[in-house]
């Protein structure tokens, strides 16, 4: 009979991503939403229900923020999820960037 023997494992040399200094994990991502000329305030406002499902209220005062300071930082999330609002709101016509939260 043939001799069988058992795998060779090797252990993970990867670093855990906690423990990686370029990875700062508490920080997160903020998804800003930028003024522009041609989107309609109940539109943004709308769009900012359907996106994050806000109510009118908060829906309202980030697009307040939009048009009379020139930009709102609406969320503050994983640089993923970030990604994702941002994807969605350009959809929709919207001028939104994320940064890295300070």
């Amino acid at each position: 009979m043939a001799d069988i023997s058992s795998p060779l494992v090797l252990p993970d040399l990867e670093p855990d991503i906690a423990s990686r200094p370029d990875v700062d994990l508490g920080r997160g991502w903020l998804v800003i939403c930028w003024n522009d000329p041609v989107n309609y305030m109940d539109y943004v406002t709308h769009v900012f229900q359907k996106v994050f499902g806000w109510s009118r209220t908060k829906a309202e005062f980030h697009m307040l923020q939009v048009h009379q300071q020139g930009k709102s930082v609406l969320v503050r999330e994983t640089l993923e999820k970030a990604e994702h609002y941002v994807h969605q709101l350009q959809h929709y016509t919207l001028h939104a960037t994320l940064e890295r939260a300070e």
